[in-house]
């Protein structure tokens, strides 16, 4: 079994990635959903996290508060590394029992992570092949501002914030631009996969 990871920063389509590949019949494992599983209301990570931020990062159905975390974190290092200590460790571990369960069970010949902290976390270990999904940081920026109403520059701050894109470059294995629109992105992403069949 062959495991793609496939990663990108904000507004680069990685999302657009895995959605094609989903619809196409292939096993995706969302690391983002995993995280969301495990900080749910109640759960064990949710008191620990609020232990260490106070209740005030809670939603008021006791779910976590992501965008109140992400400013909290976002201008405080230790504070970050607080947090991934406790959610990324676990998210990792998620995701390297389900790979495990995937290839004793004999199901799949590909499997996709998908995973915008690929590298940043380490995930990248987990996986046989990475692919980095990039694009046009004008592109990226409209995209996000049309997506979710933020702001330009608070945009940037985040993209700033993230792992230089010619640190990912240098670590994938395969660099799909996504700057022409989804049309050649699905036809790269085509053309890719017969390469495992």
């Amino acid at each position: 079994m062959t495991v793609i990871g496939i990663t990108g920063g904000i507004g680069t389509g990685k999302s657009t990635v895995s959605e094609y590949l989903a619809s196409k019949g292939y096993k995706i494992i969302d690391a983002d959903e995993i995280s969301r599983n495990i900080t749910k209301a109640g759960s064990p990570v949710i008191n620990e996290l609020t232990g260490l931020f106070s209740n005030s990062i809670l939603m008021p159905d006791g779910n976590l508060d992501r965008k109140k975390i992400a400013d909290i974190v976002f201008n405080d290092r230790d504070k970050k590394k607080q947090l991934e200590s406790i959610v990324t460790k676990r998210v990792i571990e998620a995701i390297s029992s389900e790979i495990k369960d995937l290839r004793n069970s004999d199901t799949y010949d590909i499997i996709f992570l998908d995973a915008p902290l690929l590298f940043e976390t380490g995930a990248d270990k987990l996986v046989d092949v990475t692919w980095l999904i990039t694009c046009d940081i004008d592109i990226r920026i409209k995209r996000v501002m049309s997506r979710d109403g933020s702001s330009e520059r608070e945009i940037i701050a985040r993209i700033k914030n993230q792992m230089p894109e010619e640190k990912k470059i240098s670590k994938a294995t395969v660099v799909i631009d996504n700057s022409k629109g989804k049309e050649d992105l699905i036809c790269e992403i085509e053309s890719l996969m017969k390469k495992y069949a």
